[in-house]
C-alpha cells in the first residue's frame, strides 16, 4: 500500500504533468509569464539596443516616435501583442486600419538587427515593439516605465480581425468604450490611451468630414486645418493631432478637446457632453495624472497575449515566420 507522502508525490507529478501537457496544447500562448526581467540574463543589453533604435529614428524624424507608438497599439488590439502586425503575410499589414498608414517596419528591422547580433534566436519581435514604444514615448517628453517582457511572436497575422477589432476616426464614444471593452480596457484605460494623439499626423481624409460638416468643432480651428484639405483632393495631406505640441508628450491633447480642437470625430467624441468630459477636463488641468493613467493603461494592454491555441515562436526576421 501506497503511504500518504507516496501518494501525495504521485498527485503532484501527476499535476505537474497535466499542467506541462496542457501549455503544450495551448501553443504556449497561455503560458507565457511576462516579466521586467525576462532576459536580464539571457540578453542583458537589451533595453540598450531598443533604446539607441529608437533614438535614431526619432532623432531621424520626431514622427517616428509617434507611428510605433502606433503600431504597438494595432498589434495588441489583434490577438494580443504577438507583433503578428509586422509580418508581411498574413494580411494584417493591407488590413484598411493599416494600409498605407502604419509605417515604421523597418525601424523594427533594425532594431532587431543589433539584437540579433547581440543576442541570437532569443528575443520576440513582440519585445522588441514593446519597448520601441516606450522608448518612443520617453524620448519625446513623456513617461517611462518598466515594461514586461516575455511575449512571443506569432505565426500568423488575421486581417479580418484587424478590420473588425481596430476603432476607426469616425467612431462614437459609445463604440470606443465597447471596443476597448472587447480588449479588457475600461473607459478610463481607452481615455488614458488616447492620450497617444498629443504626438503624431493624420491623413486629411479621416478628419475632412469633421472640418467641413460638425459643429463640435473650434471655427478657427476648422478653417486652418481646411489650409491642407481641401473638400476633394488631398487626401493623404497631413495634419497634426495636437496643435499646440505636435511632437511632445504632453497633456495638451485635452487641453484641444476642452477647446473642441480635437482632430478626428473620434477625438472630439471624448469631451462632448458624456460620460468622459470629467475625466478629459482632469487630465488636461493635472498631467502627472495623465502620465500614470497612461502608463497604468500601456501595461495593461500589453500584457494582452495571443489566444489560446496560438502557434508561436521567436521570429528571427519581424517580417517572416521561421
Amino acid at each position: 500500500m501506497a503511504t500518504p507522502l507516496a501518494r501525495s508525490s504521485t498527485t503532484a507529478v501527476v499535476v505537474a504533468l497535466a499542467a506541462f501537457l496542457l501549455a503544450v496544447a495551448l501553443g504556449g500562448a497561455e503560458a507565457q509569464q511576462l516579466s521586467p526581467n525576462f532576459y536580464s540574463r539571457t540578453c542583458p543589453n537589451l533595453a540598450t539596443i531598443v533604446r539607441q533604435g529608437m533614438a535614431s529614428a526619432v532623432q531621424n524624424e520626431k514622427r517616428m516616435g509617434a507611428s510605433i507608438l502606433r503600431m504597438f497599439f494595432h498589434d495588441c488590439f489583434v490577438n494580443g501583442c504577438d507583433g503578428s502586425i509586422l509580418l508581411d503575410a498574413g494580411g494584417e499589414k493591407s488590413a484598411g486600419p493599416n494600409a498605407n498608414s502604419v509605417r515604421g517596419f523597418e525601424v523594427i528591422d533594425a532594431i532587431k538587427t543589433q539584437v540579433e547580433a547581440s543576442c541570437k534566436a532569443t528575443v520576440s519581435c513582440a519585445d522588441i515593439l514593446a519597448l520601441a514604444a516606450r522608448d518612443a514615448v520617453s524620448l519625446l517628453g513623456g513617461p517611462t516605465w518598466s515594461v514586461p517582457l516575455g511575449r512571443k511572436d506569432s505565426r500568423t497575422g488575421s486581417q479580418s480581425l484587424a478590420n473588425s477589432n481596430l476603432p476607426g476616426p469616425g467612431s462614437s464614444l459609445a463604440t470606443l468604450i465597447r471596443m476597448f471593452g472587447n480588449q479588457g480596457l475600461s473607459a478610463r484605460d481607452m481615455t488614458a490611451l488616447s492620450g497617444a494623439h498629443t504626438i503624431g499626423r493624420s491623413q486629411c481624409q479621416f478628419f475632412r468630414t469633421r472640418i467641413y460638416t460638425e459643429t463640435s468643432i473650434n471655427g478657427s480651428f476648422a478653417a486652418l486645418r481646411q489650409r491642407t484639405c481641401p473638400r476633394s483632393g488631398g487626401d493623404s495631406n497631413l495634419a497634426p493631432f495636437d496643435v499646440q505640441t505636435p511632437d511632445g508628450f504632453d497633456n495638451a491633447y485635452y487641453q484641444n478637446l476642452v477647446q473642441q480642437k480635437g482632430l478626428l470625430h473620434s477625438d472630439q467624441e471624448l469631451f462632448n457632453g458624456g460620460s468622459q468630459d470629467a475625466l478629459v477636463r482632469q487630465y488636461s488641468s493635472n498631467p502627472s495624472q495623465f502620465s500614470s493613467d497612461f502608463v497604468t493603461a500601456m501595461v495593461k494592454m500589453g500584457n494582452l497575449l495571443p489566444s489560446a491555441g496560438t502557434q508561436t515562436e521567436v521570429r528571427l526576421n519581424c517580417r517572416k515566420a521561421n
